[in-house]
């Protein structure tokens, strides 16, 4: 007898126990035991579907997690990409716009200044407070690698600052060097180059919706 309890979200439905008899598992899936997950393509999202202030971000790895978690488009989950080093771990919630593209062919990073960690596959609608220009070179090859940092927003919650301006410079400081040192690990080199606020946030995530777009054939 299935002991079956599912979880509906926005973007995913997890199911834990065994799938009902006859129900057909996502392709590619192997067949799992005690647990079915039937997840939706998290990166089909529309970005800028809420407003023209709120962004949907989802969430890779929550605030806390010494591992760094990577979405694969293929088959709709979540796979552990690396564990940091020892006493290492990220400072906020980290995630990612979906249908954008970055100068290094990724979706645009985003860092979300969460008070509690939220989990892996979270879709959080967010507010730009801003964008660290940065560029990151490794096998002597140098690419501009921007972080943005947003905050959450709900109907019920209003974030107390709009602009990194408003953040208090020793937080900020203590994001780049998380950034620095995180690239250190695993062999980059991450530069800092210049902090900017909303409008540039913002101006830097239509650069990256447009390019998407275009090499997608949209």
């Amino acid at each position: 007898m299935s002991n079956h309890t599912a979880y509906a979200g926005a973007t995913a439905t997890i199911s834990f126990g065994n799938p009902a008899p006859g129900a057909a598992l996502p392709r590619h899936v192997p067949k799992p035991l005690g647990c079915w997950m039937k997840a939706f393509a998290l990166h089909e999202l529309d970005p800028r579907g809420s407003g023209a202030h709120r962004i949907a971000v989802v969430v890779d790895t929550p605030r806390g997690s010494r591992n760094k978690y990577k979405y694969d488009e293929t088959l709709g989950l979540f796979r552990l990409s690396r564990i940091l080093p020892a006493g290492m771990s990220f400072p906020y919630d980290f995630g990612s716009v979906p249908q954008t593209r970055a100068a290094d062919g990724d979706a645009l990073d985003v860092l979300i200044l969460t008070e509690a960690a939220t989990f892996v596959g979270c879709v959080l609608m967010v507010r730009l407070l801003g964008v660290l220009r940065a560029t990151q070179k490794e096998k002597g090859r140098s690419i501009r690698n921007d972080r943005l940092i947003a905050v959450p927003e709900t109907e019920v919650n209003r974030p107390r600052i709009r602009d990194l301006r408003e953040l208090d410079p020793d937080r900020m400081h203590d994001i780049e060097e998380f950034f620095i040192s995180y690239n250190r690990a695993q062999g980059r080199e991450f530069s800092p180059r210049q902090r900017l606020g909303s409008n540039a946030a913002y101006r830097v995530l239509d650069e990256a919706i447009r390019e998407f777009r275009r090499t997608a054939g949209n």
